[in-house]
């Protein structure tokens, strides 16, 4: 059995090329809508393995409420990135447009770590 997380977010297309430049992955998969202007369905890997999934929200999402009130109702841990340059260079996309909840620092259980939403509402803890 295999899970890996799904994102429902407004600006698919641009989120995937975003996601796909933070985290070093690949689309995999993808499956636009009919006006070839979101996707219906996407996957991206990273090293061959599912990593994340996403979709274009239906409904609209205030962002910048999110923002706003740093609301976090979940958050994708992406963990074991290998380098303290890795969580760096991820950390600067996931920031730009985004507001950082926790900047990079060391925690008891992990050395180089930090918490970001992006600019597409999605809360990211990332770390080595």
């Amino acid at each position: 059995m295999k899970n890996y997380t799904q994102v429902y977010v407004k600006n698919s297309i641009e989120a995937a090329q975003h996601y796909c430049h933070a985290f070093g992955a690949q689309i995999t998969r993808a499956f636009l809508n009919e006006d070839k202007t979101a996707y219906e369905h996407c996957e991206l890997s990273v090293n061959g393995e599912g990593f994340l999934a996403l979709a274009e929200a239906a409904n609209p999402c205030d962002v910048s409420l999110l923002h706003r009130m740093k609301w976090e109702t979940m958050t994708f841990n992406v963990f074991e990135m290998g380098s303290e340059e890795a969580v760096q260079h991820a950390f600067d996309v996931l920031r730009d447009g985004g507001v950082v909840v926790h900047p990079i620092g060391a925690l008891p259980w992990n050395r180089c770590n930090a918490t970001v939403i992006d600019r597409y509402g999605v809360c990211w803890w990332i770390a080595i």
